[in-house]
């Protein structure tokens, strides 16, 4: 037996598996750059049961921590596809052979924008960012959004001031988009981000983002 065979064997154990102590959860597929949980990208359901990284039941998640192993027929997964039941929508990083199938919790829906730049009325051009010269690259992509470092200080430096927030995002690629450094991220909250750093990896995209003052 070669390891692809004795892979198939495994999820063909764990749909066994999930089909006893799993629940039922939507799955779609990503069609495009935009909004992968629309209609058109759902697929049959799966039973799945999930576990935080802890093949015997015995801990919850925590605090800080997305990450997730799950029990479903891997066969029927993609990295890349989002499935949305009882723990709440979730997507697909890893189908690494003979591993367990590793997800990442989403609690935030973001869309991903790039200045760019246009000519402006006067002596010289602005060179500024105002929304109508931001353009769309990825839409309605849920998304893990967590907290990351301290923060950074306020230039002005008054009393009242508090830190700027980092935060430490995760998505999955899109294969026609490729994220960079000052790129623009919204949420589903109304909160605005910079991308100070964007790392593509096998599972998927690793940004850590300033939250933008407005």
């Amino acid at each position: 037996m070669n390891g692809t065979k004795l892979n198939a064997k495994v999820w063909a154990g764990y749909a066994k598996a999930a089909k006893k102590i799993g629940t039922p959860y939507q799955h779609y597929r990503p069609s495009s750059a935009s909004n992968p949980l629309a209609a058109g990208n759902r697929l049959a359901d799966l039973p799945v049961s999930l576990n935080a990284e802890d093949p015997r039941f015995a801990r919850p998640n925590v605090y800080g921590k997305p990450t997730w192993y799950a029990i479903a027929d891997g066969s029927q997964l993609k990295v890349g596809d989002y499935i949305v039941g009882i723990e709440g929508t979730l997507f697909v990083a890893a189908l690494q052979q003979l591993l367990p199938i590793f997800m990442v919790d989403c609690n935030r829906t973001i869309s991903i924008l790039r200045e760019t730049r246009a000519d402006g009325f006067g002596q010289l051009p602005y060179g500024g960012d105002t929304p109508d010269i931001e353009q769309p690259l990825m839409a309605g992509w849920p998304a893990s959004v967590l907290q990351g470092p301290k923060g950074e200080k306020n230039e002005t430096g008054l009393p009242g001031d508090v830190r700027t927030p980092w935060w430490a995002i995760l998505l999955p690629a899109w294969p026609t988009v490729t994220i960079r450094t000052s790129d623009i991220i919204t949420d589903d909250l109304g909160r605005r981000y910079i991308v100070s750093s964007a790392e593509l990896t096998d599972l998927g995209w690793r940004l850590t983002a300033t939250q933008k003052q407005v």
